[in-house]
Formats: C-alpha cells, sequence, structure tokens
C-alpha cells in the first residue's frame, strides 16, 4: 500500500512539531503535498481538507469507515473511559441518544435565560476605562452557565469548590500536559507538585464532588427538576436500562469541560475580531440596535449578520483542528490514493477552512461570505461531523450569539492593543497566543435591554 506523500523526517521529530506547532506543520504540507498528506505520529496518520473527500469519511461511518475510541485515548485522562468521545460501537451511540434531548429543542428556552442571567452577572462587574482580560471573562461565563445548565440553580460550598478545581485543571494547557496526554509513558506521579500529580489529584477531587452531587440525587430525588443531571438520571434506553453512576459522571466531565473550554475561547475570539474590525462592529451593532426595546433569545438566534459573525469567527479560527480520526474498513480511494484497511484518517477543519477555493482572501474576516453563499457541511464544519459531530453544536451556537448580543448591546469596548494576535495550542484545542484586553469606553445607550427567553 502507497500511502499519501508526507514529510522524510524522522516520526519523532514531526511528532514534536505536531505537538508545539500543528497548525504551521500542517499548513507546510497542505502548500507542499495538496489536499491530501502523511504525517507520522506514532503512526501513519492521513491528513485530507478535500470536501469531497471529507463527505466520503463522514457519511460513511460504519460502512467505509470506523470512528473507534483507540484513537481518542488521549482525552481518557480528562474525560474518563464511559465519556461519549472515548467509547465506540453500540455504547457510543446508546450514550449519544440519552444525551440527545437536554441538549436540542425545548431545553433552549430555558438556557436562554440562564445564558443572558449569567452574562449581565459577569459584565456588569466591569468598569469604564478599565482594562480586562476578554478569554477570562468569557471563562467565567460559560462556566457559570454550564454549571447552571447542568445542576439548575447551583449555588453552594460545593459548586464554588467544583468551579474553582474544574478552572485550575483546565487552564493549565502548557507544553509539558500536551506531550504527557500523547505520550502516556510520561504520566507518572511525582508528588502533588509535578505536572501530572497537581492534575490527577485534582481530577479526583472533581470526581469526589459530581460523585457526592449524583448521590445526593438519589437519595433526594426530585422529578420537578429540569436540570441536564436530573435529566440523565431518568433517562432510560431502548432496554430501559438507565446509565450507571460512573457513566454520569464521565458524561458530565465531558459536557462541563467540553462545554466550558471551546466556546470560552470561540467568544474571545469573536469579540477581538468584531472590535478589530469596525464595519463589522457597525453592521451588527445597527442590526442589534433594529431590535426593539426586548428582543427574545429566539429573534437574536436568527440574526443573519450575528450568525455571519459567529460562522465567520469558527471559520478563521476552529477551536478544534481535526475532525475525530476515522479508520478504513474496506479497500478504498481517497484523493487518487488506494486505503487499505487499517490506514488512520483524519478531516483537517483548519486547512479546509483556509482553502482559498471556498474562502478566497481567506486570511481576513469577512462575515459577507456567509451571507453570500451557503457552505455544505463538509467546508464548514467546525464542530465535526457524522457521528461523531459534536453533541453540543446546538446548544454552543445558541450560547455564543446570546451573550454575544448582550455584550455588545450593554457596553462599548475597545481592543487595548490592536497588534494581530494568532492562534496556538491550547491543550488539546486552539486558542489565543497572547492575551486579549479590552476596555470598557462607555455604557451601551440600550443597556437597559433584557433578552427574553424563547424556544428555538
Amino acid at each position: 500500500m502507497k500511502l499519501p506523500h508526507g514529510p522524510q523526517s524522522p516520526a519523532f521529530v514531526q511528532m514534536l512539531q505536531w505537538i508545539f506547532r500543528p497548525m504551521p506543520l500542517m499548513t507546510a504540507c497542505a502548500e507542499r503535498y495538496g489536499d491530501i498528506f502523511t504525517l507520522q505520529l506514532n503512526a501513519p496518520v492521513v491528513f485530507t481538507s478535500n470536501p469531497q473527500a471529507l463527505q466520503q469519511m463522514l457519511t460513511s461511518d460504519t460502512k467505509e469507515f470506523d470512528a473507534p475510541k483507540d484513537w481518542n485515548t488521549v482525552f481518557e485522562p480528562m474525560l474518563g473511559k464511559n465519556s461519549l468521545i472515548t467509547v465506540d460501537g453500540e455504547v457510543h451511540r446508546r450514550q449519544r441518544q440519552l444525551l440527545m434531548p437536554p441538549l436540542h429543542g425545548d431545553r433552549m428556552r430555558t438556557y436562554g435565560q440562564v445564558i443572558n442571567d449569567v452574562t449581565e452577572q459577569v459584565i456588569s462587574q466591569w468598569q469604564i476605562d478599565q482594562p480586562f482580560c476578554v478569554r477570562s471573562a468569557m471563562q467565567i461565563i460559560t462556566m457559570r452557565v454550564i454549571m447552571q445548565a447542568v445542576f439548575g440553580l447551583y449555588e453552594g460550598p460545593r459548586a464554588q469548590e467544583l468551579e474553582s478545581v474544574l478552572a485550575a485543571m483546565l487552564n493549565e494547557s502548557s507544553p509539558l500536559r500536551v506531550v504527557e496526554l500523547y505520550f502516556p509513558a510520561l504520566q507518572k506521579d511525582f508528588g502533588p507538585r509535578s505536572s501530572w500529580g497537581r492534575f490527577i489529584r485534582r481530577r479526583a477531587r472533581v470526581h469526589q464532588l459530581l460523585s457526592e452531587e449524583i448521590q445526593e440525587r438519589r437519595d433526594n430525588p426530585d422529578s420537578s427538576r429540569t436540570d441536564i443531571l436530573s435529566l440523565l438520571m431518568e433517562a432510560r434506553d431502548e432496554a430501559g436500562e438507565a446509565m450507571s453512576d460512573e457513566e454520569i459522571r464521565d458524561q458530565l466531565m465531558t459536557l462541563l469541560t467540553a462545554g466550558h473550554e471551546t466556546t470560552a475561547t470561540a467568544l474571545t475570539w469573536a469579540l477581538y475580531w468584531i472590535h478589530k474590525s469596525p464595519s463589522v462592529r457597525d453592521k451588527l451593532l445597527a442590526e442589534l440596535d433594529g431590535l426593539g426595546d426586548c428582543p427574545d433569545t429566539n429573534t437574536v438566534f436568527k440574526l443573519p449578520y450575528l450568525n455571519a459573525v459567529y460562522s465567520e469567527t469558527l471559520r478563521i479560527h476552529p477551536v478544534g483542528m481535526l475532525t475525530f480520526p476515522r479508520v478504513v474498513r474496506t479497500p478504498l480511494s481517497l484523493c487518487g490514493y488506494e486505503l487499505e484497511p487499517g490506514t488512520v484518517v483524519l478531516g483537517s477543519i483548519y486547512l479546509t477552512h483556509q482553502r482559498e477555493d471556498l474562502y478566497p482572501q481567506h486570511q481576513q474576516f469577512k462575515p459577507e461570505r456567509f451571507l453570500e453563499r451557503q457552505f455544505s457541511a463538509y467546508e464548514f464544519l467546525p464542530f465535526g461531523g457524522g457521528v461523531r459531530r459534536c453533541i453540543g453544536m446546538a446548544f454552543a451556537q445558541f450560547e455564543m450569539k446570546v451573550v454575544l448580543a448582550k455584550i455588545l448591546t450593554s457596553w462599548d469596548l475597545a481592543l487595548v492593543d490592536t497588534r494581530d494576535v494568532r492562534p496556538k495550542r491550547r491543550g488539546l484545542v486552539t486558542g489565543p497566543d497572547r492575551s486579549v484586553q479590552m476596555v470598557v469606553k462607555s455604557q451601551h445607550q440600550v443597556k437597559s435591554r433584557t433578552l427574553e427567553s424563547s424556544n428555538i
């Protein structure tokens, strides 16, 4: 079998490049080898950014391709063995079926009010002429939103400690942590001051707090509760079986982790680009100002230019660089290469979103491109696709738009430093390469508006 061409440097060198500079590595390979290439990452891995190849991959799950858990084990230390991300096959299908209802449809009506209220609480603390770190502020908002959505009205010492320990665990995304995740042999506990030692102690405390919450709910059932944890505890699969406490705990870890960090990063990028591009900001404010005094979240969610800004943010800086790995099941042709069973294939979301044939002047932030044409699910795929598409996509879309609308109609903001900010690896995802600082210039004239909740 002849794999697609790729760098000839030693595998260890390629692995280090992948860990420390993944986006420049993918860009260089795409420029040299085109739509498909092979990297040596502990084993040969084929990357593709071709929309037709992505469509073949993502619509052929279970036929030509498997989406196995073996290649997702890098997430296991953080999320657990029962996470939706780290299971496969029938177990994955069952978990996804049980998790889907709380994250879609009518549930958005409740979340709209939660998102609006939490955002108001956080941004009301901002002071005129006082700079603040955008990412830190967005992390507070998204953490509290997901805590409220998962646990309901969640206050008290356990909630405060869980929020604090989770934040500390997620914020430690040093290069050493990434190396540890990719090389399990380095996952050694050398005491509470060592990198891995700190991580496993924090993880153990988070697990303990979650288990205590689950047990308390078991001991004091309340059928009137509609938060995600309560819905998961009541959920039954086709055989009438409920999730075990360990399964629930790992799904909560997945929701709290993936539903917090990624959205905070995307919101940071959105506020950066909105305020770096005066024409974008002006158009967005004009659209929001045209809503009247009490726009509901349903109306906000459907705003065309806000949607274009949201989409262009995730286009130019996708938080997830890649689709989840697929493994070839039966011999097939991909971009002119004959691939044998067992070949690992990754879709590069990052490279697809940088394609000049799809997105002319791709390095420029141009929301209008999403008003001028409709992109397919294989040309624009910030949440991945197929059986592994992010289950929280609807929630993330809704949250980002409501938060942005609330901030922009409340405060007049400006960037402290208008120099370019670049993406870099942060743990297993991406983020800004430096702190994005903003300052409040004045209170916006429509600050008194309150977004009303509505079903999307």
